[in-house]
C-alpha cells in the first residue's frame, strides 16, 4: 500500500509539473507581441537616414516606434532601396513600408495605406544663374529619385527627360555637376538641401498630386492593424507627441 501511495504521489507530481509547464508556455505565447518587419529607404533625411553610429533613425522611425507602443507591437527595420520597397512587400520579405511614401491611386492598386501623416509638395530646384523656369522645361534633363511621385511628375512634362537616381542626394549631386538641368524633390527634403548648397535655388513649387505620406501594407491583409494605426496616429497628434517630433526634425 505504501509503495502504491508513493507511486501515486510521484505520478501526480509530474502531472502537476506538466500542467504547470503547459500553462507557462501558453502564457508566454500569449504575451508574445506581433513583430512588424518595417521596410524603409534610409537615404531620405530627416524622415529616415543613417546616424553617426550607422543606425537607422529619423522622423518616420520615431513615429512608428511611438505607434508600436500605442498598439502593442514590436518592429524590426529593413533598409531597402525605395524602388524595391513595394516589390519586397508583395514578396513577403517585409510586412509594412514607412519611407516617406506618398499614397497615390497607382500605388493603391497593389497596397493599402493608413491615413496620411504628413503632406508635402514638389519642389523644383535649379542652379543659380540659369534661366530655367516652369515654362521652359521642354528639352531639359530632370533629376529625380527612382520610383517616386517626382519621377512620375517629370515623366509627364512634355519634351523633358526624367533622369532617375537611386537617391535624392545623387540627383542633387548630378545637378551640381551639370549632368541634369534641374531636380524635382519632395519639398520637406529639398529645403534641407538648399540650406547646404548656396549654389542652388528653388524656382517652382506645386502639389505632388498625392494624399500625403502614409504607411503601406500588402493589399487586403491588414485591415484591423491599419485601423489600430489610424487611431494611434490621431492619439499621438492629440497628446503632443507628433508635434514634438515635427519640431525635433525641423519639419514645422
Amino acid at each position: 500500500m505504501k509503495k502504491f501511495l508513493a507511486f501515486f504521489a510521484f505520478v501526480l507530481f509530474f502531472v502537476g509539473c506538466g500542467s504547470e509547464n503547459s500553462q507557462t508556455k501558453t502564457e508566454t505565447k500569449a504575451e508574445q507581441k506581433q513583430v512588424i518587419r518595417l521596410g524603409l529607404s534610409a537615404d531620405y533625411p530627416p524622415f529616415e537616414f543613417m546616424d553617426k553610429s550607422n543606425n537607422i533613425t529619423g522622423f518616420d522611425v520615431e513615429l512608428f516606434n511611438a505607434i508600436s507602443k500605442k498598439i502593442g507591437i514590436d518592429v524590426t527595420l529593413h533598409n531597402i532601396s525605395f524602388d524595391g520597397l513595394i516589390p519586397a512587400l508583395k514578396a513577403g520579405k517585409i510586412d509594412a513600408i514607412m519611407s516617406s511614401m506618398s499614397a497615390t491611386a497607382e500605388r493603391r492598386a497593389s497596397v493599402d495605406f493608413t491615413d496620411p501623416y504628413y503632406a508635402t509638395e514638389n519642389l523644383f530646384i535649379r542652379k543659380k544663374g540659369t534661366d530655367i523656369n516652369e515654362t521652359k522645361l521642354s528639352g531639359k534633363a530632370i533629376g529625380v529619385q527612382l520610383g517616386t511621385v517626382q519621377e512620375a511628375t517629370a515623366n509627364k512634362i512634355e519634351g523633358a527627360k526624367a533622369v532617375p537616381s537611386d537617391s535624392p542626394l545623387t540627383a542633387i549631386l548630378a545637378l551640381k555637376a551639370n549632368k541634369v538641368d534641374l531636380v524635382i524633390v519632395d519639398s520637406s527634403l529639398g529645403y534641407g538641401y538648399l540650406k547646404q548648397n548656396d549654389d542652388l535655388e528653388p524656382f517652382y513649387i506645386e502639389p505632388d498630386g498625392s494624399e500625403g505620406f502614409s504607411i503601406a501594407f500588402d493589399k487586403g491583409k491588414n485591415t484591423e492593424l491599419i485601423a489600430k494605426i489610424n487611431v494611434a496616429l490621431k492619439e499621438l497628434k492629440s497628446d503632443g507627441t507628433f508635434e514634438n517630433l515635427l519640431k525635433k526634425y525641423d519639419l514645422k
